[in-house]
């Protein structure tokens, strides 16, 4: 479920993009909390679950919450 988040993310914005909005978010993420290595999405989600006290559902759905805002945002530009 993890790895299809991911591709999710990729899909509708950049993840550097999604990576700065958890960041305005969540001041407690640092870089390194936020790197990704492709296949090893559940080494992410597990890290943000452990930094914000949230479950890996909750996890899951604030990235997907602000990876459709950004992509929004990409739409409103163009």
């Amino acid at each position: 479920m993890s790895a299809d988040l991911l591709n999710s993310i990729r899909a509708k914005a950049r993840w550097n993009q999604v990576k700065g909005e958890l960041k305005s978010e969540y001041a407690e993420l640092t870089d390194s909390d936020l790197t990704y290595i492709e296949g090893k999405e559940d080494e992410l989600i597990g890290n943000l679950q452990e930094r914000l006290s949230k479950t890996k559902d909750e996890v899951i759905s604030e990235i997907k919450r602000i990876a459709d805002k950004v992509a929004d945002a990409t739409k409103t530009e163009k």
